[in-house]
């Protein structure tokens, strides 16, 4: 029987981390799962990891490959056109999926089959593993995908229907920041759906080498070239009118329009947090 859930890492010298990742995956019980990461050519301890835990009986489920490529973006299109699970999760190497996650994003997904992108809660986490946020997002929401600066719909906890990919649609490789909300936005446009989850499925983590924390400025940039790109607003724009003016009114909407659903949700109540523990897996 063919897998059920496909994993897809893309990987390149996060040694420190990717044994969590990797771990995060093997522990998810009752699921036929495949696990494809795809290595850049890492020069630190990741092979030796992924080496040592393909050796490991119960382990067939992870598959992986180390060579060059064109970055992150090209690494998540090879691990999706390889995917045949029914549903495919991105799960970056410095990350990690909670326990019950694919209990959660089945359930979802058998009882919507009508929706193609499933997205939940996550949290933050530092390198030492201490929880520093817990992090509900809203429904989903076109103006907001469109408009806020913040991408409230995280990867981490993000899965899709295989057909999205059977349907021809990859990572846009000339994005290296912001290539998860190019695709989204081009998704939603598509009209394909997507639904919020409303459990924890994964951490994601803060640390000094991670491109969220180190490139905030190149990936905001990114952020505003798309939005101008996919934007209905900003494409019909009389002249004359001044574009920062304009996106920073629409910010304020889409800010507004997240933050008071998340006021009204109770989540800012709760977002601090530290209660959540992760289960030793070793």
């Amino acid at each position: 029987m063919g897998p059920t859930i496909s994993i897809v890492t893309p990987s390149f010298n996060q040694g420190p981390y990717i044994r969590e990742a990797l771990l995060s995956v093997a522990s998810q019980q009752g699921h036929t799962v495949e696990h494809l990461v795809v290595d850049g050519g890492s020069t630190d301890s990741t092979l030796d990891i992924l080496r040592e835990c393909s050796q490991v009986s119960g382990w067939a489920h992870l598959r992986w490959t180390s060579e060059p490529d064109n970055g992150q973006s090209d690494a998540l299109n090879k691990g999706f056109q390889k995917a045949k699970g029914e549903l495919v999760g991105w799960l970056n190497s410095d990350d990690r999926y909670r326990p019950g996650c694919f209990d959660a994003v089945m359930a979802a997904a058998y009882k919507h089959p009508e929706v193609d992108v499933f997205y939940g809660d996550y949290t933050w986490i530092d390198e030492r593993n201490k929880c520093m946020q817990i992090r509900r997002e809203i429904e989903f929401s076109r103006f907001v995908l469109g408009y806020h600066r913040v991408l409230y719909i995280p990867t981490t906890s993000t899965f899709f229907r295989r057909r999205i990919f059977d349907e021809g649609n990859w990572i846009n490789t000339q994005y290296h920041y912001a290539m998860d909300y190019e695709f989204f936005l081009r998704l939603a446009g598509a009209d394909y759906r997507f639904q919020h989850i409303p459990h924890i499925l994964a951490d994601f983590r803060w640390h000094s080498e991670s491109k969220t924390g180190s490139r905030s400025e190149k990936q905001l940039a990114e952020h505003d070239e798309i939005a101008g790109i996919y934007s209905p607003l900003f494409r019909r724009m009389p002249p004359g009118l001044p574009l920062n003016l304009v996106r920073k009114g629409a910010r304020l909407l889409a800010g507004g329009r997240r933050y008071t659903e998340k006021l009204l949700r109770g989540y800012y109540f709760t977002q601090y947090r530290s209660a959540i523990r992760w289960p030793d897996l070793s």
